[in-house]
């Protein structure tokens, strides 16, 4: 099997339009968007009908949650008064040009998926399997945790998003954790590129892959995690046109964050350059 996975969308429709083309190429045989439709960029309603189009599954995320019901903030999970600002900033506008039909399905998403694929015992969920907005970075996240939520919830791999930086990590017993990135803005690495990864199982597997637990046997799995680039000039001049933070279109223009940095942990702020 190949599974292509999409981590929060952001409204970059544009990114999530040639990770799409992408996917096809590739052939996978389904794909799968874990939560954060809205939020950073401009027109949120036009994510819906390439997802639509597509039959590309959901899985519901805290922004997805608080734009559905129309709550009061975003629920990001941000401590810093600077990111809640501008977290609110982007809510507010995400809130107001989301469509109602659009907002009610966000409410009907689940919060996780389990899929068996091969054998493998797949859980994907958006921040993490115990809370929708929980940050695990690569720095700050202990493997015995990791390990732990694989024996509580029966999983053979974690797949999850939030944080905007994609990496994995091999658990005990063959299990694997795995955070597949964002579409919606960059890493926080000086490219513009985005990110999105494609899960190969079984025959699909590279030659040399390593195993993944299944059933008590053991079957290959590949993990790519794709650059996707894609028209940011555009999108940056619709961030304008739409009148979004300077900040957000600095960000899309240098790929640098500049804001939601108070949460990253010190290892993965170094990396960036502010």
């Amino acid at each position: 099997m190949k599974l292509a996975l999409f981590g929060g969308l952001y409204s970059n429709y544009l990114a999530l339009e040639v990770a799409i083309a992408d996917a096809q190429q590739r052939n996978v045989d389904a794909m799968y968007c874990l939560g954060d439709l809205g939020a950073f960029g401009p027109y949120p309603d036009r994510v819906f009908p390439l997802l639509r189009q597509h039959e590309i599954i959901c899985v519901q995320g805290n922004y997805d949650d608080s734009i559905g019901n129309e709550l009061n903030d975003c629920q990001c999970g941000y401590t810093d008064p600077d990111d809640n600002h501008f977290a609110q900033v982007s809510y507010d506008y995400t809130l107001q040009n989301t469509c109602a039909d659009n907002k009610a399905w966000l409410r009907g998403l689940p919060k996780e998926l389990g899929l068996t694929v091969d054998g493998l015992r797949l859980l994907l969920c958006h921040g993490s399997p115990r809370r929708t907005n929980e940050f695990l970075w690569q720095s700050t996240t202990s493997t015995a945790f990791l390990n732990r939520l694989a024996d509580e919830r029966s999983a053979d791999l974690i797949i999850g998003t939030h944080t905007g930086i994609h990496w994995q990590r091999e658990l005990r017993d063959l299990r694997r954790y795995v955070n597949v990135g964002v579409l919606g803005r960059p890493e926080n690495d000086g490219s513009t590129n985005v990110w999105y990864t494609v899960l190969r199982t079984g025959s699909d597997a590279d030659s040399d892959a390593l195993p993944c637990t299944a059933n008590g046997g053991a079957i290959p799995v590949s993990v790519d995690f794709v650059p996707v680039a894609y028209d940011y000039e555009l999108l940056a001049n619709e961030m304008r046109r739409e009148k979004l933070p300077d900040e957000f279109i600095q960000t899309v223009m240098t790929g640098w964050w500049t804001t939601c940095l108070e949460i990253l942990p010190s290892r993965e702020r170094r990396v960036g350059k502010f």
